[in-house]
């Protein structure tokens, strides 16, 4: 039986403790906050959509870094696995749209309790308000023999865990497992304390990125835009005119720029991209040809063919999008349909299937869903969670540079790698 600290108590730790606490090993989890998942309690707008419930081939599919390691993860302890685990210990889930799966409740808290629930079954000691502080290592001498005898010839230090010092005492353990999260909504607790513990330790972390998060625009096109939300509508990204990346479906127009589904979808995929070379562009009827918008423009124009332009396009855009559409189009919306030239009515069409802004920076961490980078992957055993560098240490969950897009899929990350980390002990 090993001894084990967990430093984090939200998905990924809870997960681990409950994984190691199952096969018999004297756990204890240790979280700096005043209570158990507190980051769980924010996810899915209180609501915690904690997987997305496809099979493993199509959850890899949904990975934005990090596919190859989570393989062996994912298919040990899948969305499947802990649909049927919480089942087990008592929690209600529905799916709905997407493949999200909810606690039937709506309520984050009883994920929490449950996780909570499933640790204590299994003998798992835990201890709030208690922040991890230094990881304590010593040298394993190794011998080294030669091929055709056992004469000593050399020796190898290899660094193993020892214990851990906390805020409140230095605990003697076989195993660590840092489950700390990312910097992202700094208000639960995230503080990168994961990040600093891997690099005084040796071990290389990625730079850090916001990841999930809207998008600040530059001008101020958009800010005539703010509160307008659109549907079936498709986002591209484009790199000094080179198509990138494209998302189809929701988004919305903010103060500072952009958010939404597809918006969030493309924060991540852009993170690590030159912002200032990043173009945004937007098909407002990606639906409609070229040729197939103005055919519908000019059924509305004869439509309304007495009309001003503000009035005329008011079956195909909202009006504030209508302004926004003419004043980057360049043409003035009190200008009468029956007098447009046929030049100004295609500056219109490839405006609105081009409506496009310059990206100025990503939102803060304080906004951001996730944190994008962390602790280097060619680092860590995939199999096992572990270090290659230091025998004995773990790393689950966010603090692992792996994320993935919205729907669940980075709650079952945290499931799979913290089950992962804790179950090959």
């Amino acid at each position: 039986m090993a001894k084990i600290c967990i430093v984090g108590g939200g998905a990924s730790g809870l997960m681990a403790a409950y994984a190691a606490g199952k096969n018999g090993h004297e756990v204890l989890l240790l979280e700096q906050n005043e209570k158990l998942g507190k980051k769980i309690y924010i996810t899915g707008k209180g609501r915690c959509n904690f997987t997305n419930d496809v099979p493993p081939q199509e959850f890899l599919q949904n990975v934005v870094r990090g596919e190859k390691f989570m393989r062996g993860a994912i298919y040990t302890f899948s969305s499947q696995n802990s649909i049927e685990m919480l089942e087990n210990y008592g929690l209600s889930v529905k799916t709905e749209r997407g493949n999200r799966v909810f606690p039937i409740s709506d309520h984050a808290s009883d994920v929490t309790k449950t996780l909570e629930k499933a640790c204590k079954s299994v003998g798992v000691d835990v201890k709030l308000g208690e922040k991890a502080l230094k990881i304590n290592t010593m040298q394993d001498i190794i011998p080294m023999c030669d091929i055709d005898s056992s004469v000593t010839r050399d020796v190898i230090p290899v660094p193993r865990i020892v214990s851990l010092q906390t805020s409140k005492g230095l605990y003697e353990c076989d195993y660590i497992i840092v489950a700390t999260g990312g910097l992202s909504y700094p208000s639960t607790g995230s503080s990168g304390d994961g990040y600093h513990f891997a690099r005084d330790l040796g071990i290389k972390v990625t730079d850090l990125k916001c990841g999930l998060c809207g998008l600040n625009l530059k001008g101020s096109l958009y800010k005539d835009l703010q509160g307008v939300s659109l549907k079936n509508v498709t986002a591209t990204i484009k790199l000094n005119e080179k198509v990138l990346f494209s998302q189809f479906g929701e988004m919305l127009f903010t103060h500072f720029g952009v958010s939404g589904p597809i918006i969030l979808s493309l924060s991540s995929l852009i993170n690590r991209q030159p912002l200032s070379q990043i173009t945004l562009s937007v098909d407002l009827k990606p639906a409609l040809s070229e040729d197939m918008l103005d055919k519908r423009l000019l059924r509305d124009f004869d439509k309304y063919k007495n009309k001003q332009l503000f009035n005329a396009m008011v079956d195909l855009l909202p009006s504030k999008l209508i302004s926004v559409v003419l004043l980057a189009a360049k043409i003035d919306g009190r200008k009468n349909v029956n007098v447009l030239t046929k030049e100004e009515r295609l500056a219109i069409i490839r405006t609105v299937k081009d409506l496009s802004f310059k990206i100025d920076s990503l939102r803060g961490f304080e906004e951001a869903i996730i944190t994008s980078g962390g602790v280097d992957l060619s680092e860590i055993n995939p199999k096992t969670m572990e270090s290659k560098k230091i025998k004995g240490l773990k790393f689950c969950g966010e603090v692992l540079d792996v994320d993935a897009f919205t729907g669940g899929f980075n709650m079952q990350i945290a499931f799979s790698t913290g089950f992962v980390a804790g179950n090959t002990i």
